[in-house]
């Protein structure tokens, strides 16, 4: 099998293999994906807590995110 072939092949599957994944959540399934285990951030005001305390730290706004200040010599 030539390399085109196999890039063709990967190239189709790969989406038809993401699109078959998704679905419709029903009414009833969705309490709980709504548990708070299922959150992103299961702890939101201890993550603001964290965060403002870095940044009052650090002194800069912004000092956990990709805004932070600094020469940017690396």
């Amino acid at each position: 099998m030539t390399l085109i072939k196999l890039t063709s092949r990967i190239l189709l599957l790969t989406p038809m293999i993401i699109l078959v994944a998704c679905t419709s959540v029903q009414p009833w399934e969705r309490g709980n994906l709504a548990k708070p285990h299922m959150a992103l951030d299961p702890y939101p005001l201890q993550s603001a807590l964290r965060a403002h305390n870095y940044g009052s730290r650090e002194a800069a706004a912004g000092g956990n995110a990709a805004q932070g200040g600094g020469c940017g010599c690396y």
